[in-house]
C-alpha cells in the first residue's frame, strides 16, 4: 500500500467520524481518477454522474469498512452503478439538443490554451478507450485511471481477476496499436501524390 493509499485510509476513517475536512481531502484525492473513469463510460455527462455518485458516497460513508484502496474500489463501484443507470435512462429518453440561445447564456470557463490542449488530449484518449470493447475499456479505465489493482477491479466489475487481467492486457495492447496507427504518417501512392 502506497503513502497516498495510507493517507486516504486515514482520511476516510476520520470522515466516517464526521470530519468534513477529511472528507474534502479524500474527495480531492479520489475525484480525478473517478471522473476519468466515469467520463470513459458516459462521455460528456461525466460531471453529473460523478456528482450523483458522490452524493451516494457521502450518504453511505458510515457503512464503509476498509482501507484507502478499498475506498477507491467502493467509490468506483458506486460510480459504475450510477453510470450504468445513466446509460439506461439515456436509451429510454433520448437527449434533446441545446438551443443556440441556451449556449449563449452558459457561463464561460477558464479559456486558456493549456486547458484546451489538456482537454483535447484527454478527450482524444478517452475516445480511443471508448472504441475498445466494453470489458476491455472498463478494465483499462479502472486499472490505469482510477488506479485499482487487479482484485479490486474484478470486484467492481463482478468478474474473476484472471478475466479482468486478460481484458486489461488486451485493451492496452489494442490501444497501443491504435496509437501507433495514429502516429504513422500517411503513405504516399506510387504516382507521387
Amino acid at each position: 500500500m502506497g503513502a497516498d493509499d495510507a493517507e486516504l485510509g486515514i482520511l476516510v476513517e476520520r470522515a466516517r467520524r464526521g470530519d468534513e475536512e477529511a472528507f474534502a481531502r479524500a474527495y480531492r484525492m479520489v475525484q480525478p481518477g473517478l471522473l476519468g473513469y466515469v467520463r470513459g463510460l458516459v462521455g460528456e455527462d461525466a460531471e453529473d454522474v460523478a456528482s450523483e455518485a458522490w452524493l451516494e458516497i457521502a450518504r453511505d460513508l458510515g457503512r464503509f469498512r476498509g482501507d484507502g484502496p478499498g475506498f477507491r474500489g467502493w467509490t468506483a463501484t458506486i460510480a459504475r452503478h450510477r453510470a450504468l443507470d445513466h446509460l439506461r435512462r439515456q436509451r429510454r429518453r433520448p437527449r434533446t439538443a441545446l438551443l443556440k440561445q441556451d449556449l449563449l447564456e452558459l457561463p464561460g470557463g477558464h479559456d486558456t490554451a493549456a486547458a484546451a490542449l489538456e482537454t483535447l488530449s484527454t478527450e482524444q484518449t478517452l475516445a480511443l478507450v471508448r472504441s475498445l470493447p466494453p470489458d476491455q475499456a472498463e478494465a483499462v479505465l479502472l486499472r490505469v485511471v482510477v488506479g485499482l489493482d487487479g482484485p479490486a477491479t474484478a470486484r467492481v466489475l463482478g468478474k474473476r481477476p484472471g478475466a479482468v487481467r486478460t481484458a486489461g492486457h488486451r485493451g492496452l495492447r489494442r490501444l497501443a496499436g491504435l496509437l501507433a496507427a495514429a502516429a504513422e504518417p500517411p503513405r504516399r501512392q506510387k504516382d507521387g501524390t
